[in-house]
């Protein structure tokens, strides 16, 4: 399916980074236009369809959500992702209030950016892509997590539910973040998280994982809990964390890693921290044996036999540095000067003297 995506700010900078970083997905239903404000992209908006904008919030003469707005007549189905360089949080609730995909401050995280894209068109994700699967068996099963997930997250009324896997791909999901512009960068840094409580784990030597990190005071309460070592559970939700309801939250998200454990242990995924460390590849050999078979060079091999068939004597340290001694204990420093025994043979000196 075709797909227009017009991006509008000031700042040619701006735009040159953002067509070259669509461009950089290499997808021929992807046609881009550009303006440097918000009436040329209100012009562009009555030439073609739009189907994504991207716009900078404060625009001159006019603000990114007045832009949506008045676009929005034109095409009601229009996407519309803000870019902006305040950290006013007012602002950034009223762009995602408006109906804004997504707030990116600058400068922009670009696989974020991109990530928001796909989704926002539909199109196939490449660079935040479900991890794959295979078999109907399997697809059973992820349904069925999929709808634990979705029981859970009616239950506890939250946002948002993911399963995560240890690269930091979605296994399943139900619901979505308030405000998905970091959604990458998030995951990412909870998985790097998930990997730092294993090896807490490991030295503590537990044989399973139990950790749970807790992050309040943001768009969401944010619940993190591992299931296995390959799979994580994160949870986003409003007041999911407060003082009367931690708990109650906490005890529910338990009781759906139990359930989501056994599913992931029917498709043959372990919960062992030992059985985790079996399954990881061993160690490369060495290839010394292949270089102590390794035939030597002809020039090699007649110095070998050269030195095998050579008589050689070991000296004495002592016998050397006699040696050595005697030989230029004579010897003048300066080669200039010779001494009175040499002067007395060249007959330089008398006898006497």
């Amino acid at each position: 399916m075709k797909s227009n995506i017009l991006l509008v700010d000031d700042q040619r900078d701006i735009l040159r980074l953002l067509r070259s970083t669509l461009e950089s997905l290499k997808n021929k239903d992807i046609k881009i236009f550009e303006a440097p404000s918000g009436e040329e992209a209100l012009l562009e908006s009555t030439r073609h369809e739009i189907n994504l904008l991207v716009a900078d919030y404060k625009l001159p003469g006019i603000s990114g959500v007045e832009l949506m707005r008045k676009i929005r007549v034109r095409h009601p189905d229009v996407k519309v992702i803000f870019i902006t360089g305040m950290t006013d949080k007012t602002m950034r609730d009223e762009m995602l209030n408006a109906g804004a995909l997504a707030v990116f401050d600058k400068p922009i995280p670009l696989a974020d950016f991109l990530d928001v894209v796909e989704r926002g068109l539909g199109l196939v994700q490449t660079i935040f892509p479900s991890e794959p699967h295979g078999g109907q068996a399997v697809e059973e099963r992820i349904t069925r997590v999929s709808d634990l997930l979705a029981n859970f997250r009616q239950d506890a009324n939250a946002e948002a539910v993911f399963l995560l896997n240890d690269r930091g791909l979605v296994q399943a999901r139900t619901g979505k973040l308030r405000d998905s512009s970091m959604e990458v960068s998030l995951i990412s840094t909870l998985m790097a998280i998930h990997a730092a409580s294993l090896k807490v784990a490991k030295h503590n030597h537990q044989d399973t994982i139990d950790s749970y990190h807790i992050f309040t005071g943001g768009d969401h309460d944010l619940l993190f809990i591992p299931v296995t070592p390959l799979y994580a559970l994160l949870v986003a939700g409003n007041g999911l964390a407060s003082e009367d309801r931690v708990l109650e939250t906490v005890g529910g998200l338990l009781a759906l890693r139990t359930e989501v454990e056994k599913a992931l242990k029917s498709m043959g995924v372990t919960g062992e921290l030992k059985a985790a460390a079996a399954q990881q590849k061993p160690a490369p050999k060495k290839q010394t044996d292949k270089l102590a078979k390794a035939t030597p060079a002809p020039e090699m091999e007649a110095l070998l036999k050269q030195a095998a068939t050579r008589k050689t004597q070991a000296q004495n340290p002592d016998d050397f540095w006699t040696e050595a001694a005697q030989k230029h204990a004579n010897k003048p420093l300066n080669s200039e000067v010779i001494s009175l025994e040499e002067a007395r043979k060249l007959g330089i000196l008398p006898d006497g003297e």
